[in-house]
């Protein structure tokens, strides 16, 4: 393929070596149909929206009157592992309701701004110290949302035997791995900003059609900090989720997006190059 020319955002770079820079830091988080070293598969996007709307007509004056979170009931067990098995899909799923609860669907919101806390990761629990040597110990998860609300990692831990939250955590300023859905509502923040002129028109140069939506690319994304000397715009990285971007053509080269931060928090993006 011939080279790219430079743009706004950079030229498309061939092979992988935007990946070989970012490797060690990035976190992986491929869009659906794009796992894989060949781009292939196939899957729906990330994602998901625990609201409803409702309309209450008052003395001949419509109002929208947003109906209280449901929270839904909480699976039947479904397939189960035992002692440090990894957990299955169905635990999986079990917990991560059992552990949105009314207050947090209610109080917090998502990276697309609805109602209801960002997933992140639900994850088997370290056993506590008495239980080590204990091959009946109860398998407990953790289940990590971020709230987009108040900029908040909230951490439940579940008994999956019990089907209790035995704690909670909440922390500000921590930054966990992002998730599939928020690495993809990042992209769509981007090819909507007029930052993204330049990555629509490599994209283009390098396929001949235009870039409209994140599915059309291969995507890694790593959380971004800001650190002192930094643009004001992004002075709130750190305590805002904010995240660079490491874009790839599908079956085609990669495309230098490095000096773009979005500030998912914000939703914005800014240019640090």
């Amino acid at each position: 393929m011939r080279n790219i020319v430079h743009r706004h955002l950079g030229k498309v770079m061939a092979g992988a070596g935007i990946a070989v820079a970012g490797t060690a830091v990035m976190v992986a988080i491929t869009l659906p149909g794009s796992a894989g070293a060949d781009d292939s598969g196939s899957g729906q996007g990330a994602g998901q929206t625990s609201q409803q709307a409702g309309q209450d007509q008052g003395q001949g004056q419509g109002q929208t009157a947003v109906q209280p979170g449901v929270v839904e009931q909480a699976p039947a067990d479904g397939d189960t592992g035992k002692g440090r098995d990894p957990l299955t899909d169905d635990e999986t799923k079990r917990v991560e309701q059992l552990a949105l609860d009314r207050q947090l669907l209610r109080t917090s919101e998502n990276v697309e701004g609805d109602r209801g806390p960002q997933r992140i990761t639900v994850n088997l629990a370290e056993p506590e110290a008495d239980e080590l040597d204990d091959p009946d110990a109860p398998r407990r998860a953790d289940v990590s949302f971020y709230d987009y609300k108040d900029d908040s990692l909230v951490t439940k831990t579940v008994n999956l035997d019990t089907g209790k939250v035995e704690g909670t955590d909440t922390q500000q300023g921590v930054q966990p791995p992002l998730s599939r859905a928020e690495t993809i509502e990042a992209t769509q923040l981007l090819i909507a900003d007029p930052l993204g002129a330049g990555l629509k028109a490599d994209y283009k140069d390098a396929t001949g059609k235009e870039l409209t939506t994140p599915d059309q690319l291969t995507l890694s994304s790593m959380v971004f900090r800001a650190s002192p000397g930094m643009p004001a715009a992004i002075a709130d990285c750190g305590e805002h989720r904010c995240l660079r971007l490491f874009v790839k053509v599908k079956n085609g080269p990669w495309i230098d997006s490095r000096d773009l931060v979005v500030d998912l928090s914000a939703r914005k993006v800014t240019r640090i190059g």
